[in-house]
């Protein structure tokens, strides 16, 4: 085993998914000679030309035009989104084509759109957003978000090999977040939740970036004593409800985690559930502690608004003392 970081488990799962398929393509902007801002395709151009990994104008809507025609033609393509905040404007092209298209025709559309998201990094705005919402609302559409460096290869294997489009998230915060592996990893199913950590008191539901928050406040939380389950969602559409519901059922408490605003957030979708679906064991209500409600802000004062550690602490002994 090695330690690798998510950012080069990304691009390994990238170079691997290229050498499998003459058909899968990458490309977006910057993606070409520079590697992607992030450097993620580093090195993709030249190892595989060209004609499979590209620069694109600065043009979202365009990018995802393209890979409808490229998909619907047998290709698998790959774009980048280069960051959150410029998804916008491919916005119509993802929600009335690339979500619709097989269910209107019957024919695959095997598009996976890579974007990195959310906040942590000091950037200005445009550059930190988490839209996730807006696409796992969309039906027609897979997203998944990976939180460790395995899960990100393995994800992004089974989401370039879908026959559906996928929409793939990559926590931006967490590019550089070593594990110890050996790549190629196994694929990791879509539609599949673990349990990062075992717990009994409180189940901590997170995906993406705050999975690691998440664990950092159960770390804290074991030296008072209180032992916190800390379940990885890793794919928001579908959802895996069973082991969400399963966990709940053990601890009777449930806090949700996300970097999004609170208000209309995916976090309101997984609490709803629970809700329904547990409230007969449920012995508080069910917490949420994400962004604030307000624009993404400078990034000087991002610390205030990203949930923390110590946010979620306070919400686990709010659950702990309930009633």
């Amino acid at each position: 085993m090695s330690s690798v970081t998510m950012a080069k488990a990304i691009n390994t799962s990238l170079r691997d998914a290229l050498r499998k398929n003459p058909k899968t393509l990458i490309f977006g902007e910057d993606v070409g000679p520079l590697g992607g801002v992030f450097r993620i395709t580093d090195g993709l151009q030249k190892e595989f030309g060209e004609d499979r990994v590209f620069d694109t104008p600065l043009a979202e809507s365009a990018i995802i035009g393209i890979s409808v025609g490229l998909a619907l033609k047998g290709f698998r393509p790959v774009p980048e989104i280069q960051f959150d905040g410029f998804i916008y404007p491919a916005f119509d092209q993802i929600v009335s084509h690339v979500a619709k298209y097989r269910n209107r025709s019957g024919v695959p559309l095997p598009i996976t759109i890579r974007v990195p998201f959310g906040g942590n990094i000091g950037a200005v705005e445009h550059h930190s957003e988490s839209p996730e919402a807006y696409f796992a609302h969309t039906a027609g559409l897979k997203v998944v978000t990976p939180a460790t460096p395995g899960d990100a290869y393995g994800l992004l294997q089974s989401a370039i090999e879908d026959d559906d489009p996928v929409v793939f998230f990559e926590p931006k915060s967490r590019y550089y977040l070593k594990e110890e592996i050996d790549l190629p990893s196994a694929a990791v199913p879509i539609g599949k939740a673990k349990i990062s950590r075992e717990g009994s008191q409180v189940s901590v539901i997170a995906y993406g970036p705050t999975v690691e928050t998440a664990l950092q406040a159960a770390r804290s939380a074991e030296q008072e004593g209180i032992s916190l389950e800390v379940i990885d969602l890793r794919s928001l559409s579908p959802l895996d409800t069973e082991t969400v519901l399963a966990s709940v059922r053990k601890t009777h408490r449930a806090v949700v985690v996300h970097e999004a605003p609170v208000f209309g957030g995916f976090g309101a979708e997984i609490a709803a559930r629970i809700s329904h679906d547990a409230f007969d064991v449920l012995e508080a209500p069910v917490a949420r502690v994400a962004g604030l409600n307000i624009p993404y802000p400078p990034a000087r004062f991002e610390k205030l608004y990203l949930p923390d550690a110590d946010r979620i602490l306070q919400a686990v002994d709010a659950a702990l003392a309930y009633g």
